[in-house]
């Protein structure tokens, strides 16, 4: 029997849900998650939050942003004009502090930070002494922070992260193929990101329901970069 043909999948948007209530917790987040929960109790008024790529600091983010009203900036946009807007606000976020930032900015808010009586997050995938931090008072303050990271995902909490990857595309998957993926794939959050958004364009590409072997022969190739 003919293979069916191959159609062009559309290019649609997949709006992620990113509530509080949408954030799954698990072993590997459930320190991050619980300190935000504190909040404003924290154990000091900076906190930096470490973690790869894709285990979920920006859906912690937006979930802390919706309940607090923080105001959010990417850390390679962080000016010293920005300090008075963000340090006014109930609680302030620097994003992926890894990309680069300037030191006196981040020194400001800090401290305009403190004397607010307000909080700031860092969040990053590496820890600051890999951010090239010139200004000794600026390390001094971050060294004070609280350190809170995020770890690869257990079994659990990757399967759980995986149907609703799979939900959030409005695709109702067999849990033996979700099964199949968990045992298979790497400990990783970006991994299967990559790998439910390159099952969903293979299955709908051969207009073809998502199977074991669909999965492995998809998986196989994101572990190869392809």
């Amino acid at each position: 029997m003919a293979e069916p043909p191959r159609q062009l999948p559309l290019d649609l948007p997949h709006e992620a849900a990113l509530s509080r209530d949408d954030f799954l917790v698990g072993g590997s987040n459930r320190a991050a998650f619980e300190l935000l929960e504190r909040w404003p109790d924290w154990p000091s008024p900076v906190v930096v939050l470490a973690g790869p790529v894709g285990s979920g600091k920006t859906h912690l983010v937006r979930a802390f942003q919706d309940e607090t009203g923080a105001a959010v900036l990417a850390a390679p946009e962080l000016r010293e004009t920005d300090v008075e807007r963000l340090a006014a606000a109930p609680a302030a976020v620097v994003e992926n502090a890894h990309l680069g930032l300037d030191n006196t900015a981040l020194f400001h808010l800090l401290n305009a930070a403190r004397q607010a009586g307000k909080t700031v997050l860092i969040t990053s995938r590496t820890w600051p002494a890999s951010w090239k931090i010139t200004l000794p008072d600026l390390m001094s303050r971050l060294r004070a922070a609280t350190p809170v990271e995020i770890l690869e995902p257990d079994d659990d909490l990757l399967r759980r992260v995986l149907v609703k990857l799979f939900a959030d595309r409005q695709i109702s998957v067999d849990l033996n193929v979700v099964d199949y993926l968990v045992v298979r794939m790497e400990r990783s959050l970006e991994v299967a990101l990559r790998a439910v958004e390159a099952i969903d364009q293979e299955a709908l590409a051969g207009r073809v329901k998502i199977t074991k072997p669909l999965a492995g022969r998809v998986l196989e190739n994101v572990h190869k970069g392809q």
